[in-house]
């Protein structure tokens, strides 16, 4: 309740956004820089904040840097932490210290913000912080979508896909945000072998019962059919997962992203942006469908493959 001389406190007006989460080495800081780029050539107002205290030597632009909080090596030598241990901490304290972060973005105004986080998977399995400082930037009025980058060379590996569905899952039923999985570094998805199956296989996560038989195949893995066959099922029956392919470099693949980005956290193209947009992309349409998108990709970045899922298992 106010009195006459107070003014009621209004709020925020409604600010939309990514947080960039996923392993170490799935190219986080990568994404933001070029989708910093790319959103600033459609004439968006773009703020990075840097969420990562091992950060260092930054790419882009940053706005907001968490060093100027806390840093990891002073963590470490202070309290004879770990790496892994004193990233917990550094997280912990943002948490307790949100005030600062709630300081800092209140300086920025209509603009749009790219959260670089950390890249310690547990951080958005099992432990809270980073999901507590996604729940407070939702109540400053944030809309975000968390994008999940993974390393698209894992693609190649039946045994390390399954693992990623399986962290994929975890962390969009623990971070509660509207989610986006992304398969980054498409240029080099066959650099560590080859595709099982066609690359749509992948991105839909189609029927992993094809995988299960590839696994079979290995002598080593072969033990494990009845722990692999229950990961699966749980996979599947959530049908939660999918992914998006990405190539940084490559705007179609941006734009790919971005539309699909914006479709989940409810942001809606300004008249400038769309005929940017379109300029760029005088071949995009209306309703993209995810299917063409990455035969479109296969296209690019995967020796072609003629063989039906059927006969490939019949091969192995």
């Amino acid at each position: 309740m106010t009195t006459p001389s107070q003014k009621p406190r209004t709020a925020p007006s409604l600010r939309f956004g990514q947080v960039v989460i996923g392993p170490p080495g799935a190219g986080k800081t990568t994404y933001c820089r070029g989708m910093q780029e790319f959103l600033t050539s459609l004439g968006r107002k773009v703020v990075v904040v840097n969420l990562d205290p091992a950060n260092e030597g930054l790419p882009y632009q940053c706005d907001v840097d968490v060093s100027e909080l806390v840093t990891l090596d002073d963590v470490m030598d202070g309290l004879k932490l770990g790496p892994n241990g004193g990233l917990l901490y550094c997280m912990e304290y943002l948490e307790t210290n949100i005030d600062w972060l709630e300081a800092k973005l209140g300086q920025h105004h209509d603009c749009y913000f790219l959260f670089d986080c950390p890249g310690q998977v547990e951080l958005y399995t099992h432990q809270n912080s980073m999901k507590n400082v996604f729940s407070q930037l939702s109540k400053w009025n944030f809309r975000l979508t968390a994008v999940h980058l993974v390393d698209s060379h894992y693609c190649t590996d039946p045994a390390k896909f399954i693992s990623v569905l399986c962290t994929s899952l975890s962390t969009m039923l623990h971070v509660e945000l509207p989610h986006v999985n992304v398969l980054s570094k498409m240029d080099l998805i066959e650099q560590y072998g080859k595709l099982a199956f066609n690359l749509d296989f992948y991105t839909e996560v189609m029927d992993l019962s094809y995988l299960l038989d590839h696994l079979a195949a290995d002598p080593f893995f072969k033990k494990f059919l009845r722990l692999n066959e229950k990961l699966a099922e749980v996979i599947q029956d959530y049908g939660l997962v999918s992914f998006v392919p990405l190539n940084v470099q490559d705007r179609e693949s941006m734009v790919q992203v971005l539309r699909t980005v914006d479709k989940a956290n409810g942001y809606c193209f300004g008249d400038l942006e769309e005929r940017n947009l379109q300029a760029m992309m005088s071949t995009a349409v209306g309703a993209d469908f995810q299917f063409d998108a990455a035969v479109g990709v296969q296209d690019r970045y995967v020796d072609s493959n003629k063989k039906t899922v059927e006969e490939e298992v019949m091969d192995l």
